[in-house]
């Protein structure tokens, strides 16, 4: 029998990509959505970190209850709110970014890496360095860089105006810049193949990283067609 994983995302969007990337695997893929808290932390100054780890507590033990073998999180502001908040959860707690955060610390040459929603990248960049310093490895020749203005795109369901923007930064950070490339959200993923596509350069993404890490933490296993 499969495994069924239960996948906590803030938009819709990130649906399509486990569903495409995984549909060859024996995997079931249960799908919680929540946009609400991205609106409040983001949107909300009143709104308190402490009312942010309470709903993110209250998700993650709703999701445990269904009878899942593991649960996914894939939004970056979901981990970072969880760090510090400790959980009675006995499956797995799979975080999208920590196989990206290994495969970013294998990089030895100058890198870039590009966010679209600013409220994440405090959370992410601080689990990143204390990630590297684990593994003893030195992120000094990265450089971060944010997309103003272009979270609110897919939020507002502009899924394809989203794309496209994130799709010409990619492509002028390629052209003017002599480092590697990373993208650091799911909901990019979509933009960074094409760029890929267009240009055969490699950029690095969360889906990719994450694959590789479902397969070898549940064992799951192509199907047998």
């Amino acid at each position: 029998m499969g495994k069924r994983l239960g996948c906590l995302h803030a938009h819709y969007s990130n649906i399509e990509y486990l569903e495409s990337t995984l549909a060859t695997y024996d995997v079931e893929l249960i799908h919680f959505v929540d946009p609400g808290l991205m609106y409040r932390v983001t949107a909300d100054e009143r709104f308190q970190e402490s009312a942010a780890q309470n709903k993110v507590t209250e998700q993650m033990e709703w999701i445990a209850q269904c009878n899942v073998d593991a649960i996914l999180i894939t939004c970056t502001n979901y981990i970072a709110i969880l760090a510090e908040e400790p959980l009675s959860i006995s499956i797995p707690i799979l975080k999208i970014n920590e196989p990206f955060f290994e495969c970013i610390c294998n990089i030895t040459q100058p890198q870039s890496i590009l966010f679209t929603n600013p409220a994440t990248v405090k959370g992410t960049m601080e689990r990143l360095q204390d990630y590297a310093k684990k593994q003893h490895k030195s992120l000094h020749q990265l450089k971060v860089m944010v997309m103003d203005n272009m979270f609110e795109l897919l939020m507002q369901g502009r899924i394809e105006e989203y794309n496209q923007e994130i799709s010409r930064c990619l492509k002028r950070m390629i052209t003017e810049e002599q480092r590697d490339v990373s993208v650091a959200q799911l909901s990019m993923v979509h933009a960074a193949q094409l760029v890929e596509l267009e240009t055969s350069k490699t950029i690095v993404n969360p889906l990719n990283t994450l694959l590789s890490s479902l397969v070898q933490q549940l064992a799951i296993e192509k199907k047998r067609l």
